[in-house]
């Protein structure tokens, strides 16, 4: 008798600061290659243009930049509205470009889903754990994600965003970060999970990107084996 083929779960994925869906899909390559016939990833540009003359905290970002890589940097948004650039550890009052950001996840959805899940990384998965809030709070009711990957997720520190952790986030959430992490210290990853009510966690003794070793594979696939 003939194996019935699985229909692949789908993913959307949003970058990190500075990269684009291209250069994040190149940076993804061994997580698809690792995942593959299991999840559909599904890629998608930030709004935001991110002026040439900033000099990004997160210009890398993952393992450079690749072919097509981020020669048109976006990001979700900017800390510092004035000067059109972000950092994760800087606090402010007000930030630029959040409500357009989740505009433009609520349009991927409603054009290219359904998702079963969501993946973020860096500002990217920062965004996500916000997405989820309004999700949990019925906020957005095209946001139906079954699950969540954070990879190098952090809080925001801006004041107009903590309205988004006060709510304890029931969604399945996997959370992703190095040890050796210089861009967001896994300190911070680690003040994200206390949003979520059941977290769990994949550590990796590397720096900013998202790890995709044979020695992760078990890991994601059984996190992922719940939704299938």
């Amino acid at each position: 008798m003939a194996a019935v083929s699985q229909t692949p779960l789908r993913v959307l994925c949003l970058h990190g600061y500075r990269q684009n869906s291209g250069s994040f899909r190149d940076k993804t390559g061994a997580l698809r290659k690792l995942l593959k016939k299991r999840v559909e990833l599904v890629y998608v540009t930030a709004p935001l243009g991110v002026p040439e003359v900033c000099s990004g905290q997160e210009k890398n970002g993952g393992s450079g930049s690749g072919p097509g890589g981020d020669e048109d940097p976006r990001g979700w948004w900017f800390s510092d509205v004035r000067e059109r650039s972000f950092s994760a550890q800087q606090e402010c009052q007000e930030s630029l470009g959040l409500d357009d950001s989740v505009k433009t996840v609520r349009e991927a959805v409603k054009d290219q889903g359904p998702f079963d899940g969501i993946l973020g990384f860096s500002q990217g998965a920062a965004l996500v754990a916000m997405l989820c809030s309004l999700q949990e709070q019925n906020l957005e009711p095209d946001f139906r994600f079954r699950f969540a990957i954070l990879v190098a997720g952090f809080r925001s520190v801006c004041e107009k965003h903590q309205k988004f952790y006060t709510v304890p986030l029931l969604i399945p959430s996997l959370h992703v970060f190095g040890q050796e992490d210089r861009v967001i210290p896994d300190k911070m990853s680690r003040e994200l999970l206390t949003t979520f009510q059941d977290p769990r966690v994949l550590t990796h003794p590397g720096g900013h990107f998202v790890p995709a070793a044979s020695a992760h594979r078990q890991t994601y696939q059984e996190f992922l084996k719940r939704f299938e």
